[in-house]
């Protein structure tokens, strides 16, 4: 007979087995009990209860009158079909009947009879119509017997006021547009997005046999908050002058994108800014299929290297340094061997000019004369990139203005501390070249040269609901003894003759400095031939010795024109953009305060 087996061991392994699954069991029970019980009670509610957000009523966007709307919530209704209930007649009769209502060409009818063929229920024909054409619609189809046609009421955003350009909204990339999400898009629109949108209210209702809500049930359970109105510091029709303006000069330079900004210098509000192209952000969904980069706003959203108009820098750091002053004289030799000589700089004309003082050779744009000021700097390349490269810093080059719209980039400026500058790098940063800005931080570095040596805030917004919007990050970057030489030494640049037919302003204080840069291809990795950015900067005012306005303007990619005798010029310079767009800021009625009288304290302009 068998021997007795001792069934011991595998009674405990058993044992071990039912209380490790007891405890997973029981663990698991815990998870759904503990953990997970805020979501099962959530999943139980749902099945129970209808939920939803209704969202709040869009605050508007006023210009700074207060009184001029640039972007309203508007009520817009969506055309439904029901084709799922017409025969094959009524839905030809019903093709018919809405492509003369909605003026469809036969492209689009053909689409529509293709769309109603499927015989789907719910086939949203039309979107964003106003009211009232709906009512139109609505009672010409029962004056027709014409069935299965409905309305749905939405809210939606507007852009009332019409663009300087063809096929554009006022302030359009500046502004921005919301999407049907209701979320705000480029611009103020995306940047205020929590102000002018609020908080949506929550409703609640009790869910019937089907799961669907039962209306009469419906209760609030948060009321929400509604969106609050802004206004902007944007004069209405200074930007309307401003679009017209850089589409003219778009069109007859031939450019990719013109642009322009108009501030406030002591303050940082934003008068106008507009770039053409442009677009009408009624359309954005169509634009957003075609071409996107529309969208972008160049003046905060990208970067250029800006030439010349950095030669205000280098003499600034000359000055603080006390290396140099606006009399002392240099010789111009036409080019320039460095790094051993490795590599050549130039001016533009390849010519010596000879013995210059120096507030004529900025106003002749001369390289060598502003490389030779950025070398005389200090004993030593490194020590002079440092120095130029601290100005820029402290001008805010490579740094966030804080403009309050969406989108806003920094720039690309390298740090000598971390790469060092050759001595061609210092040469090239001395007049604009190796270092890529936006026109927003041109803007602010020449208002804190004229304005007492103030960095000033860019902003766009003046008020939100009743409440105005203080900016206090102005900081002082520059001993304010620097700007009546720096502001006469712009006076200088443009009353020279090269300047002075085309920026002259009659019975008014006007200085600035041009910029010519040429475009870099990265694709092709070399400079583009014969195309570049033209830039001027600078200031205007009512009265000698207090500028009143700082722009910036940009006519971005653009070739020259060269005429029979070989000379280059363009079309549509940027001294005279810069001059039509001066003169229509300083013109336009009640935007500025009147002049004070001039006392003692006002800074006055050298010669």
């Amino acid at each position: 007979m068998p021997g007795r087996t001792d069934s011991g061991g595998r009674l405990l392994l058993l044992l071990i087995v039912f209380v490790l699954g007891a405890g997973a069991l029981v663990t698991r029970l815990g998870y759904w009990q503990l953990v997970k019980h805020d979501d099962l009670v959530e999943s139980a509610h749902r099945q129970i209860y209808y939920r939803a957000e209704v969202p709040s009523q869009r605050g508007q966007i006023y210009d700074r009158s207060g009184t001029i709307v640039l972007a309203a919530s508007v009520t817009r209704d969506r055309l439904i079909v029901n084709a799922e209930e017409l025969s094959a007649e009524q839905r030809a009769t019903t093709v018919e009947f809405l492509a003369a209502q909605l003026g469809l060409d036969p492209i689009a009818s053909g689409q529509l009879a293709a769309k109603l063929a499927t015989g789907k229920p719910y086939l949203v024909i039309a979107r964003d119509l106003p009211p009232e054409k709906s009512t139109v619609i609505e009672a010409a189809a029962t004056a027709a017997g014409i069935g299965g046609i409905t309305f749905e009421s939405d809210s939606a955003r507007s852009y009332p006021q019409a663009g300087g350009g063809p096929k554009s909204s006022l302030a359009a990339q500046l502004i921005g547009f919301v999407n049907r999400d209701g979320d705000g898009q480029y611009g103020v629109e995306q940047f205020y997005q929590d102000v002018l949108a609020g908080q949506p209210k929550v409703v609640e209702a009790d869910r019937d046999a089907n799961g669907e809500p039962l209306l009469e049930t419906e209760r609030t359970v948060e009321p929400g908050v509604p969106g609050r109105d802004i206004r902007l510091t944007i004069d209405a029709g200074l930007q309307l002058a401003l679009e017209q303006e850089v589409m003219a000069a778009r069109i007859a330079n031939h450019a990719a994108s013109v642009s322009a900004v108009v501030m406030d210098p002591w303050n940082g509000e934003i008068y106008a800014e507009a770039t053409y192209p442009s677009y009408d952000a009624n359309r954005y969904a169509a634009i957003a299929s075609d071409d996107p980069s529309v969208f972008v706003d160049p003046i905060v959203s990208n970067v250029y290297e800006p030439g010349s108009v950095f030669k205000m820098l280098t003499v600034l750091a000359g000055l603080e340094q006390g290396t140099t002053s606006l009399d002392r004289v240099y010789d111009d030799t036409g080019k320039m061997r460095l790094d051993g000589g490795e590599t050549k700089i130039t001016d533009a004309d390849n010519k010596a000019m000879g013995r210059l003082k120096l507030e004529d050779a900025i106003a002749y744009s001369r390289n060598i004369v502003a490389a030779k000021v950025a070398f005389g700097l200090a004993p030593t390349t490194s020590e002079a990139s440092t120095i130029l490269h601290e100005v820029w810093m402290r001008l805010g080059m490579g740094s966030l203005t804080g403009v309050d719209v969406a989108g806003e980039v920094r720039g690309l400026v390298n740090d000598p501390a971390i790469t060092r500058w050759s001595e061609s790098d210092l040469a090239n940063g001395s007049f604009g070249q190796g270092v890529a800005i936006t026109e927003i931080q041109l803007a602010r570095a020449y208002a804190a040269l004229i304005n007492g040596g103030v960095l000033v805030q860019p902003h766009v917004v003046a008020g939100i609901g009743t409440e105005p919007v203080s900016v206090t990050t102005n900081a002082p970057v520059l001993d304010p003894s620097l700007s009546p030489p720096l502001a006469g030494l712009m006076e200088h640049v443009l009353a020279s003759p090269w300047y002075v037919d085309q920026a002259r302003v009659p019975g008014y204080w006007i200085g600035g400095k041009t910029g010519t840069a040429q475009v870099w291809d990265p694709e092709r990795n070399r400079w583009r031939p014969n195309t570049f950015n033209f830039s001027c900067v600078g200031f205007i005012g009512r009265k000698q010795g207090h500028p009143d306005l700082v722009a910036a303007v940009r006519i971005g990619e653009a070739p020259f024109l060269i005429t029979a005798s070989g000379q280059s010029i363009l079309a549509f310079t940027a001294p005279e953009l810069f001059r039509r767009v001066a003169t229509d800021a300083v013109t336009t009625p009640g935007l500025l305060p009147v002049p004070a009288p001039a006392d003692s304290t006002t800074a006055q302009a050298g010669g």
